[in-house]
Formats: structure tokens, C-alpha cells, sequence
């Protein structure tokens, strides 16, 4: 309510702190999502005097002849390059993108701007001027857990447009004889997606010869299913590898099972995003981790 001599003020923080934000990005050109380049924020924040190397940041991709587009804003409470380095390492073991197609910028933040939430700030932001590709579409880092592995993911899922690739090599597997269990951490250390595996004391007690160490993903989860009891099997999820003991057990989102009696492929099932999801894409919602 206001007169001719009074009137009203509301000062909005978080709105000057997202002009700011924004301001302050856009100033920075981006720069190849490369280790190089994520080796080298560690020496800027420490000139910078920011010990936590905490902050926000852009991922853009520019695929061959198109436009750069931004596809994902994130936080960091941790380093800086270390998150930036976990995006780095995932979309290395995917199919349908490659490294060269990514850039990053990022800032850093000073430890007390967390309560007020930069990333939702400058998602909001963006999507004020246009889209953002990957942000509520399950481009995440963590392990999602049992739950999810019978999760029908939405049409426009990331993992759904960029699944794992199976013919990524594993790296640090050694030939040799070993036990199963020994093998099977190794594939899950050596490989840029998750695979998560049941643990068993009779993996431990059984011991296997792996015939040579270049091995792919593929080939070597095909050698464990040869050596693995009947009733379990390995499921290649659209973005994570399982291995259970449920032989014969379906997954929504499964490319390939490998089981004792051989390799099976299928096509993952989708469903519609919901009203409330579709609204969460245009609003900018939290991202899920997934």
C-alpha cells in the first residue's frame, strides 16, 4: 500500500546475489572439460584464498556443426574439480558423446552463500533466457541404489540418450590367477560407470585365471558369468551395472543380461514424464542425483 509520501521497500537478497552470480559466469569464456584444466583450479583457489575450492558451475556441449548449449548447472560443497572431475569421468564411459563435444566455467564460492542455494539461483536464472539439457534429467553422480535398478526412466532421461559403454576397457585388471571377488572390485575400480555387485564369501574361496588384462567391460563381465554361480547374474542397466544373485530377474532399464547359460539383449522400457515432472523441468526444480 502506498501514498503520495509513502511507499514501501523490499530488499531481495537472493535476486541481487543471482544477477551477480550470473554476471560473474558470464564474464568467463568456457574452457575444455579436460584434466588439465580441472588440475589447474586447485592453484587458483588457493591464490585466491579460498581453502574449500567449493562453488558453482556450467557444463556446455557443442556438438559438430551446432551451437554451444548449456546442459548442466551444478555446486560443489566439495572441490571444485573434484565434482567437475566425477562429470569428466562419467561421460567418459558413455556412448552417443564425446569429451571434445564439453566445456566448463565455474566459480568460486565463499563457504557462508550455501544456505541461500547459488545453484537453484542460477538455474532459475537461466531458464528465465532458455534451457538447461541436463538439469531434473537424472545426469547425476552417485550411486542410486537398489531401489532405482527397477526404475522405468522418462523418455528423456539422460541415461536413456547416453547409456553406459560396454566397450569401454577396464582399467588396473591384471591376468593372472586370482579370486573372483579380486575381479570383480577390480572391474568396478577399472570402469568410468558404476557397477555395483553383491558381496559373497564364495567369491573370495573361488579362485579364477583371468586370461589377459585388456579387457573390455563386455568381455569382462562375460568372463565373470562364466564363472559365477548359476542363480546369479550381471544386469548393464542404461546407466550402471548390477550383479545379483535373481537369475532370470528383469529390469526395466536393462540393455544386456550375462548369465551362466549365455548373453541376452534388450530394449529398456520408458514411460511419459508426469504433468508435475515436466513442470519441475520448466520451473527448475532439485536434480536428482541419479
Amino acid at each position: 500500500m502506498s501514498d503520495q509520501f509513502s511507499d514501501q521497500f523490499r530488499l531481495s537478497i537472493t535476486e541481487a546475489l543471482s544477477t551477480q552470480l550470473y554476471a560473474a559466469l558470464d564474464r568467463l569464456e568456457p574452457a575444455p572439460l579436460t584434466q588439465a584444466n580441472l588440475d589447474a583450479l586447485p592453484a587458483k583457489a588457493q591464490k585466491l584464498g579460498l581453502p574449500s575450492m567449493s562453488g558453482v558451475y556450467q557444463l556446455f556441449r557443442q556438438e559438430p556443426g551446432k551451437e554451444r548449449e548449456l546442459t548442466y548447472v551444478g555446486k560443489a560443497d566439495q572441490p571444485l574439480h573434484k565434482r567437475l572431475g566425477d562429470h569428466l569421468f562419467k561421460l567418459s564411459g558413455r556412448t552417443g558423446i564425446s569429451l571434445d563435444e564439453m566445456s566448463f566455467r565455474c566459480l568460486f564460492v565463499e563457504e557462508d552463500l550455501s544456505a541461500v542455494s547459488p545453484e537453484k539461483m542460477l538455474i532459475k536464472r537461466h531458464l528465465k533466457t532458455g534451457r538447461i539439457v541436463w538439469n531434473n534429467r537424472g545426469f547425476g553422480i552417485n550411486d542410486p541404489g537398489r531401489e532405482r535398478d527397477t526404475t522405468r526412466n522418462k523418455e528423456n532421461h539422460f541415461d536413456l540418450e547416453f547409456p553406459i559403454d560396454l566397450s569401454r576397457r577396464v582399467i588396473g585388471l591384471r591376468s593372472g590367477p586370482q579370486s573372483l571377488q579380486s575381479v570383480l572390485q577390480a572391474i568396478k575400480d577399472g570402469l568410468p560407470f558404476n557397477f555395483r555387485f553383491q558381496r559373497s564369501a564364495g567369491f573370495r574361496a573361488k579362485n579364477v585365471i583371468v586370461p589377459e588384462a585388456e579387457m573390455s567391460a563386455d568381455q569382462a563381465f562375460l568372463f565373470v558369468s562364466q564363472n559365477m554361480p548359476e542363480e546369479w547374474q550381471i544386469s548393464a542397466l542404461v546407466g550402471w551395472a548390477i550383479m545379483y544373485k535373481d537369475k532370470q530377474r528383469t529390469y526395466p532399464s536393462a540393455i544386456r543380461y550375462y548369465r551362466t547359460d549365455g548373453v541376452v539383449d534388450q530394449v529398456p522400457q520408458t514411460r511419459r514424464p508426469s504433468k508435475g515432472e515436466l513442470e519441475d523441468e520448466v520451473e527448475g526444480g532439485d536434480d536428482q542425483l541419479f
